[in-house]
């Protein structure tokens, strides 16, 4: 008889076996799709990233939600210069839901390592982590990564579809491929034949796809590189561009719903009876909370006026959730006292920190605060379902379009491929598209709308009282200097919520993992070199919910980063670039950075006064997110009112090798003047569960009469593209509180900056 242990042991030795073989594997090949790409007209498809039609019409597909940050103009550039692609013939199309297209690069970035780590630990994980989600993984756009996620396999699909064209035409003169040459849209011969790309491309489907392809020479490029205007810029200025809230489907109706004002509530029991007398009013019921949401009621009505005042009539009795006791004061003691409690988990740990700092000469403690803050993209929250004949057909505005086709086939009992997801333009996003609560209540409302599409559209009321929110964070941090004023220890432990658990159960159902690396990011992950050193972080739970805000975790670790090294500096009587400057010696890149900002600044010359004669300081901070290096130095001067005023602001960045500088440009102005909104203006108030500010009138951004002169210096650079889109938040913060410091000698510590 086979005993169990011999079985297990067996059974072991199997699967081990199976995990090697499939571990030395390659990943997954991202270049054709499992089916065949739509093709409209002469369309045809060369692999699932490129179709090409007879009139020479070049269609680059998208994986990625276009949100404003440029993302559709970025990835086609790099496509069509692998291409050689004619750039005025270059137009873009949403993709299929397919596994080429999943999303790698974002979930490699959330592993807890270290950007300079490269231990063997981490390269392992990053093999196995890229090869399991290439098979399991999603569709999504986040973490901007989705330039050096997709810089390979669109750099290949371009140069594998050149590759085609050419062997079509190659065939057909009966000349050797390797003596033909592509440019601007046309496959070339000495010997003076010349053919379109719209000509050679039914011939070149036929081709087989080549099993190897050379990539260019940066030194080749021709478009990456060049300041190229936005793909889209055009349709967004005549009006032709489609976002979530213009799905304009036959037979449209409205809804809009009144969602529990406290966060996590449901319906207790309503009286629809006022609204049931107001025109156009077709239909109220309850909605339950879908992936981590509120409950509420809904209304459908013939026009989305109709549905909005017939919903405020309805008399609701709420059943408060978990959150009806608390207040943004509770949150921050709470937060506090994790801190007294626990020592949390160490993200990074060098040398003995408590030795260290038992024998400096000097310490420096400073605790930190941040809110919690809302997304407040300017699109309102919306999505449009039609759900008729055992199919669902969904237009909306999402970062998510697999999971968003998986939640509502939930929702509605459907299998997934009768759920049609159509991928519109994103008015903003912010992180706030990545949430699957709208999507799915929309679809339990479109069940009610009798077959005929239903668009779903919260009030901004709604929009900002029920977000999923940044996290309120606190800090304590801890320095150590010797006699000579050298950092000798550094000690950091932050706590607030995790965002990846919370996100994962709400996504998939799994339970809560017990790490998440967005927590500490921006404290564990900077480059300075420090000689002995601890950066933990302690989670608690709390009843808000929390999602993924613009630059995530190093959105409020940055500010606590950056201003207590400043601290740290003005302790030492040291300049505080000269202070970072130490501490980067082995940091090469970020040292040029630092650096260049400083000479970009005038930093270390007096400045001028203001317009009206008040004075001005400048402040400096560095940091590293998603990749990129960016360096910043805010000039600030103080107002009337003790207000403080910013009034130009440097930023340097290496974001790798520049795809296309404007864009850059443009994303470092978007996420200064955003990360200065939340710096100087913004925070999330609870009292007793409910959110307090409802408009952009309780959470201003910054107008244009108050945004400093923003000057951005791209670093050139061969290494592999970085991310662009979230960077350019995090410095902000600490560098305008920093200039406050220098000007006034005031160390603000909590979020946002206010003098007293």
């Amino acid at each position: 008889m086979l005993k169990r242990r011999t079985f297990l042991l067996g059974g072991a030795s199997a699967v081990g076996a199976l995990l090697v073989g499939w571990s030395v594997l390659p990943p997954r090949q991202r270049l054709t799709t499992s089916t065949p790409l739509p093709a409209e007209g002469s369309q045809v498809a060369l692999n699932g990233w490129v179709k090409i039609a007879a009139d020479n019409s070049v269609t680059i597909i998208m994986c990625k939600a276009e949100m404003g940050q440029g993302i559709h103009t970025g990835l086609a550039m790099v496509l069509a210069e692998e291409l050689d692609a004619d750039w005025s013939h270059v137009r873009v199309e949403e993709g299929p839901i397919d596994k080429i297209y999943n999303s790698v690069q974002n979930i490699i970035d959330d592993l807890p390592f270290r950007p300079d780590d490269d231990s063997v630990v981490k390269r392992t994980t990053v093999w196995f982590t890229r090869k399991l989600v290439r098979e399991g993984g999603t569709m999504m756009t986040g973490g901007s990564s989705s330039i050096n996620d997709l810089w390979t396999p669109m750099r290949e699909a371009g140069a594998s579809a050149r590759a085609m064209l050419i062997g079509a035409a190659a065939s057909q003169w009966n000349v050797p491929p390797g003596e033909c040459r592509v440019e601007s849209g046309h496959v070339l011969h000495a010997s003076g034949h010349k053919a379109s790309f719209g000509e050679l491309s039914s011939l070149a489907a036929r081709q087989a796809l080549p099993r190897k392809v050379t990539l260019k020479n940066p030194a080749e490029f021709k478009l990456i590189g060049q300041p190229v205007r936005r793909i889209e810029a055009a349709s967004k200025i005549n009006g032709t561009a489609r976002f979530g809230i213009d799905a304009l489907p036959d037979g449209l109706l409205y809804a809009s719903v009144v969602m529990c004002p406290t966060l996590g509530g449901t319906v207790a029991h309503f009286d629809a009876t006022p609204a049931q007398k107001m025109p156009g009013f077709i239909k109220a019921f309850a909605v339950a909370p879908y992936a981590g949401g509120t409950g509420g009621v809904a209304v459908i009505a013939e026009n989305p006026f109709r549905a909005m005042n017939a919903a405020s009539a309805i008399d609701v009795t709420w059943q408060d959730g978990d959150a009806a006791t608390l207040s943004s004061e509770d949150t921050q003691a709470r937060l506090a006292r994790a801190l007294d409690d626990s020592d949390g988990y160490a993200y990074f740990s060098r040398g003995n920190v408590d030795a260290a700092m038992s024998v400096a000469k000097q310490t420096v403690s400073a605790e930190y605060h941040a809110p919690y803050l809302a997304h407040g993209a300017v699109e309102p929250v919306n999505c449009t379902v039609q759900v008729a004949d055992g199919a669902a057909t969904v237009w909306v505005s999402t970062q998510m379009p697999a999971l968003a086709r998986a939640h509502v086939a939930k929702v509605l009992d459907l299998d997934a491929d009768k759920v049609d997801v159509q991928t519109q333009l994103l008015g903003g996003a912010f992180g706030r598209r990545l949430e699957l609560d709208f999507i799915a209540q929309a679809a339990a409302i479109a069940r009610e709308g009798g077959g005929r599409p239903v668009q779903t559209i919260w009030s901004r009321a709604e929009d900002f009282t029920h977000d999923f929110y940044r996290p309120a964070c606190v800090s304590r941090l801890k320095a150590g200097l010797d006699a000579h004023g050298k950092l000798v220890a550094w000690h950091s432990m932050s706590a607030g919520q995790a965002i990846v658990p919370d996100s994962l159960k709400r996504y998939y159902g799994v339970p809560r993992i017990p790490l998440d690396k967005t927590t500490c990011e921006g404290a564990f992950d900077q480059p300075y070199e420090w000689p002995a050193a601890r950066v933990a972080h302690k989670v608690v739970d709390l009843p808000v919910p929390v999602g993924f805000w613009r630059s995530v975790g190093h959105s409020h670790q940055a500010f606590f980063t950056e201003s207590f090294t400043d601290e740290v500096a003005a302790a030492a009587g040291q300049d505080p670039i000269a202070f970072r400057a130490a501490l980067l010696v082995e940091h090469p890149r970020h040292l040029a950075v630092l650096k260049r900002v400083a000479v970009l600044s005038d930093w270390g010359h007096p400045l001028k006064r203001a317009a009206d004669g008040a004075p001005c300081a400048r402040g400096v901070a560095l940091h590293e997110a998603f990749g990129s290096v960016v360096a910043q130095v805010a000039e600030v001067s103080i107002g009337p009112k003790r207000q403080i005023r910013v009034h130009r602001v440097v930023c340097v960045i290496d974001c790798g090798l520049p795809v296309n500088p404007n864009l850059i440009r443009q994303q470092m102005e978007g996420g200064i003047v955003f990360g200065l909104s939340a710096a100087l203006q913004d925070e999330i108030t609870i009292k007793k569960g409910q959110v307090q500010q409802k408009n952009f009138v309780d959470f201003p951004v910054v107008r244009i009469d108050d945004c400093p002169v923003i000057e951005t210096d791209i670093m050139p650079s061969q290494m592999h593209p970085q991310g662009v889109g979230e960077p350019g938040v995090p410095p902000i913060a600490p560098a305008v509180a920093n200039a406050v410091f220098a000007l006034t000698g005031a160390r603000l510590r909590t979020l946002p900056l206010r003098l007293a």
